[in-house]
């Protein structure tokens, strides 16, 4: 292109020399390419693998300074030797128009090696976060569990000497409340599942209720195979159980909507006093379980009105 302009005619010359200049350009090159590659290892030993704009700068700064020395070193004696010496379109050609190309070569190849770190780093960082959520779900699972005991046996304390064949079925359900429980809490169950589970707890605490206790229970018979995370609406139904005073009257409500699955749960009280320790363990665990596992697909609310304390609690399937 260049032999055009000036008004050379490189078909009239040797055909030695074009294939001389053709086969220099082609080994100059893989040479060059070489050397990027060296200094692209060079630049990840020196600085490591974080990238920012200071480091692109002084990659840049290394990377042009050391093409520029090597095509003056190698390619510009080959060119003085050649034809009519060294001309200024030669030091163009020579110096301008190959950096250009040059940092082309070294956007597409840096802005890979950046992206697969990026990458890279993103994985690793969603790898560290969800590690660091699984070890505080089997945290929280194993602080529920001394409290969901506790209240268990003592309803089986109370049963023991007034029916022991009672006490008997009694601790069947008791057992099979142990081994629902063993179920890893970060994998899903069939809702059938877990009613079957708060009937049998129910059961057992109406054992330890008075008889005065007004209890009302529904659960969906649509609710089936739909699958959620276990051991999520305990928490209320057990806070009811505990807290219920005054005219002692429970209702518990299980409905399928739309988008998930609706909870609702009553529970007369005499005074908000009551009800002002009833956070503890199972109401906090709760919410922090919720948010690990039902983000943005959740809503958890409670409140005292009129010696009635209601808990609500929403979750929208995820499958």
């Amino acid at each position: 292109m260049t032999d055009s302009v000036t008004g050379m005619k490189f078909w009239e010359r040797s055909l030695w020399l074009n294939l001389g200049e053709v086969i220099f350009s082609m080994l100059f090159g893989y040479v060059v390419i070489g050397m990027f590659n060296w200094l692209f290892k060079w630049f990840d030993k020196k600085w490591g693998l974080q990238f920012g704009y200071r480091r692109i700068l002084k990659e840049l700064g290394f990377f042009i300074i050391a093409n520029l020395v090597v095509r003056n070193l190698v390619a510009m004696p080959f060119v003085a030797l050649t034809d009519d010496g060294i001309q200024l379109y030669d030091f163009v050609i020579i110096n301008i128009i190959p950096i250009l190309f040059a940092l082309i070569y070294y956007g597409i190849k840096r802005s890979n090696k950046f992206l697969d770190q990026f990458i890279n780093s993103k994985i690793q960082l969603d790898k560290i976060a969800n590690d660091q959520l699984q070890t505080e779900l089997k945290f929280l699972k194993a602080q529920y569990h001394p409290h969901f005991l506790f209240n268990a046996l003592n309803a089986v304390y109370f049963q023991i000497d007034e029916d022991k064949e009672e006490a008997k079925k009694t601790v069947e359900k008791f057992s099979e409340l142990l081994r629902y429980q063993l179920y890893d809490q970060q994998h899903f169950v069939p809702i059938h599942k877990e009613i079957q589970y708060l009937e049998n707890f129910i059961a057992i605490q109406k054992i330890r209720t008075s008889e005065e206790l007004q209890l009302e229970v529904y659960f969906d018979p649509a609710l089936n195979d739909e699958q959620v995370y276990p051991l999520l609406f305990l928490p209320l139904i057990e806070n009811a159980f505990k807290y219920v005073e005054g005219s002692f009257i429970i209702k518990i409500a299980l409905q399928k909507t739309e988008t998930g699955v609706h909870l609702v749960v009553e529970n007369s009280m005499s005074t908000p006093i009551a009800f002002s320790k009833s956070g503890g363990i199972g109401l906090e665990n709760l919410k922090r379980r919720l948010e690990l596992l039902y983000p943005n697909k959740h809503k958890l609310e409670t409140r005292a009105k009129e010696g009635t304390f209601y808990a609500e609690l929403s979750i929208t399937f995820l499958n």
